[in-house]
């Protein structure tokens, strides 16, 4: 279905190959995962499916590239879309239409599809992604992860032969995520869909691929089946790290079957217990008192009170629509507030502007790209120096800690998803922000990176023995696995109610849809990490 043949890629004014003498069949009816660090290239290449590299993007291309016999040198990628159909890691800056039904309808309408044909494969859609009760939204209104369903919708109407996704359980809850997927799954089987999907979040998919194709940071790649290929890749979910910590031979891809080979190592860890360190608490640094909002007319947050300390992470999870960026965006005034008091160090961040709003609450929207608006990486990383009066290249420093930096004369928006977080994290953590306000702060980025996000985040919040506590966290997140390790306190948000908080081990190892893989995989026992799992048995055999 999809043949590569020696394919080389490299950009303009890049200092380094993005893929290097790429070579594989991908046959019809298969699931193949693509992996690699971020920046590393996976979306790259799944736009040369396509054909929007090098079209759309510029490029030097080598090799040739086929899909259903169509060559992608030769037709552009609207030549293409009846064969494949994509969903990029942004679908926001995608849509052409407003409303939900438009836009699912609209590849019809462009290809000329009779309108009895088309209303039919609408309401299909519709159905098959649990769209119907959206379908008359503006998609303007709609959550992150309700976009990323539309988007998917719009790409699948056209019943393509080949389907491209990246990232597309990025802004999805945990159950959303299942729900795509399964679909996804089901089409693969039921239908020959032949699919490949490039996904940071690994434990969600890697059940479900048929072959993992690893892209090298040099540009090299390798392809074999899911289970060898992350015995040994440096790039593994937290199943996968806690089969190898338990010793097991054979890598579990599931957690049905990490317990069928664990049962005798899981009754040596029911006379361990996890390693607590507990947090040093400050005081309230933010505070929601029987707060109520709205959006678009629509009720979003009602009576919600809650207090945020300093030295404290807390996360704040949810469905796809139960309010939770809008509730972030309390803190920085940002928010339609129709009763209650909201507090930020002790001010209404309403009446808060420039430096007073920024020294003293840091925030990371959906999309990192409206925080940035220079023409160069370097350019962005000086100005933010001089906005928040810290000495030359402290923002870069950040930066060079978060990952791997691209070239610092690309523009911010020619970025990857992951990069362009990264650099808007060390924007804001650049002004010493008293409160850190994080909204899907894992999007885009992989696991190496996110261990350097979880470093620093646990740098901010503790305190490290001087006079000064360090600052409050506050994340929205979908990531199980980042609230596992990295959050003290969890609160569940439902219909723009809380209706659940306490500690995070309690939260999430009493909630089987959003508990982390080590959880389900140790069951009924509480642990939330490897890290704990491996310093339990550490300690014991000691």
């Amino acid at each position: 279905m999809i043949s590569f043949r020696n394919v080389s890629l490299i950009y303009p004014n890049s200092l380094r190959t993005v893929l290097d003498g790429l070579s594989i069949e991908v046959n019809e009816g298969e699931m193949v995962l693509v992996i690699g660090h971020t920046g590393s290239g996976k979306s790259s290449l799944i736009k040369l499916v396509n054909g929007l590299v090098p079209h759309h993007t510029g490029g030097i291309l080598s090799g040739e590239i086929e899909v259903a016999g169509r060559s992608t040198r030769s037709l552009k990628p609207g030549q293409l879309s009846d064969v494949v159909g994509i969903v990029g890691q942004s679908p926001a800056h995608g849509f052409v239409a407003d409303i939900v039904e438009d836009e699912i309808a609209f590849g019809l309408e462009a290809h000329g599809v009779a309108p009895e044909v088309m209303r039919k494969r609408v309401e299909e859609v519709l159905d098959l992604l649990s769209l119907t009760e959206l379908r008359d939204r503006s998609i303007s209104s709609l959550s992150g992860g309700e976009q990323q369903r539309v988007a998917i919708g719009a790409a699948l109407v056209l019943n393509p032969k080949v389907l491209l996704l990246d990232e597309p359980t990025s802004a999805l809850d945990p159950i959303a995520a299942e729900e795509v997927l399964a679909i996804v799954y089901r089409l693969v089987h039921d239908l020959g869909l032949t699919v490949i999907i490039a996904e940071h979040r690994l434990e969600r998919v890697i059940q479900f691929a048929d072959r993992v194709l690893l892209i090298n940071e040099d540009g090299s790649a390798e392809i074999g089946d899911t289970a060898t290929m992350l015995a040994s890749s440096p790039i593994a979910p937290p199943l996968v790290n806690l089969a190898k910590v338990l010793g097991q031979e054979k890598i579990s891809l599931s957690v049905r079957e990490l317990r069928r080979n664990t049962e005798e190592l899981r009754n040596v860890l029911t006379n361990l217990q996890p390693k607590i360190a507990p947090a040093n608490i400050g005081s309230a640094i933010f505070t929601l008192d029987n707060v109520s909002a709205t959006y678009d007319e629509k009720s979003v947050l009602t009576n919600v009170s809650l207090a945020i300390h300093s030295g404290e992470v807390v996360a704040l999870m949810g469905r796809n629509g139960a309010g939770k960026s809008t509730l972030l965006k309390c803190a920085v005034g940002l928010t339609p507030i129709t009763r209650g008091e909201v507090q930020v160090c002790g001010r209404d961040p309403r009446e808060l502007k420039g430096k007073d709003l920024i020294s003293r609450v840091g925030y990371i929207p959906q999309e990192p790209d409206d925080l940035l608006y220079n023409q160069s990486v370097a350019d962005e990383c000086r100005q933010a120096d001089l906005d928040n009066n810290v000495a030359a290249g402290t923002t870069l420093n950040i930066f060079k800690s978060l990952m791997t930096l691209p070239s610092l004369s690309i523009h911010p928006r020619d970025l990857s998803e992951g990069q362009r977080l990264g650099l808007a994290l060390s924007i804001v953590l650049a002004a010493q922000p008293q409160l850190l306000i994080l909204d899907e702060p894992t999007r885009g980025l992989d696991y190496e990176a996110k261990r350097e996000l979880i470093r620093i985040v646990r740098s901010l919040a503790r305190d490290d023995g001087s006079q000064q506590r360090h600052c409050g966290i506050f994340i929205a997140s979908h990531d199980v696995e980042l609230v596992a390790e990295i959050a003290d306190r969890v609160i569940f948000l439902a219909d723009g109610e809380i209706l659940s908080q306490g500690s995070t081990r309690d939260v999430l190892t009493s909630s089987p849809a959003f508990a982390p893989q080590v959880t389900k995989a140790l069951s009924p026992q509480p642990w939330l990490t490897v890290g704990e799992v491996e310093a339990a048995l550490e300690g014991r055999n000691v």
